[in-house]
C-alpha cells in the first residue's frame, strides 16, 4: 500500500521532466497537490505565493527532486543496530495521504524512548495544520 502512495518518486527518477512539469503553468501542480493533500484553507492565496517564490529559486526545484532521487539511488549503510535509542517524538497526521498510519507504530517500535502523538484530523501538512498543537507537543518534549 505505502509503495502505492509513494508512486509518485518514481516519476521524479526521470532527468529534466519533473522539474519541467513541476514549474509548469507558475507551479500549478504543487499548488494543487499542496491543497489537494490538505484540509480546506490550510494555505492561503499569501502562503502559496511564498511557496511560489520558493520555488522560483534557483536550483530550488532540482534540489527538492533530488532529495526524492537520492533516497532510490544511493543506498546507506545499514547501521550496526536498527534501534534509536534517543528520545523521539512522532507526530502522525492521520489523513496523511503519502505516508500510511500504518507505517506510524512500527516507526516508535524501534525507539527506546519513543512516544507517538496521532493528530486525527491533520494530514502531512500536520505543522501547518495543527501548528498549536504541534507546538505544544514540541516544547512538552525539548522542555
Amino acid at each position: 500500500m505505502q509503495r502505492k502512495k509513494s508512486s509518485y518518486i518514481f516519476f521524479f527518477q526521470l532527468p529534466w521532466l519533473p522539474e519541467r512539469a513541476f514549474r509548469a503553468d507558475d507551479f500549478a501542480r504543487g499548488i494543487k497537490s499542496l491543497r489537494g493533500s490538505s484540509r480546506p484553507g490550510t494555505f492561503s492565496d499569501a502562503d502559496l505565493a511564498l511557496y511560489r517564490e520558493a520555488w522560483s529559486q534557483p536550483g530550488a526545484v532540482r534540489s527538492m527532486l533530488h532529495w526524492y532521487r537520492a533516497g532510490l539511488r544511493a543506498r546507506p549503510q545499514p547501521p550496526a543496530s536498527p534501534r534509536i535509542s534517543v528520545p523521539t517524538l512522532l507526530l502522525w497526521g492521520t489523513k496523511d495521504r503519502f505516508l500510511g498510519q500504518d507505517m506510524a507504530r512500527p516507526s516508535i517500535d524501534l525507539c527506546d524512548h519513543g512516544r507517538l502523538e496521532f493528530f486525527a484530523e491533520a494530514s502531512h501538512w500536520i505543522q501547518h495544520e495543527e501548528a498549536e498543537r504541534v507546538n505544544r507537543e514540541l516544547v512538552g518534549f525539548l522542555g
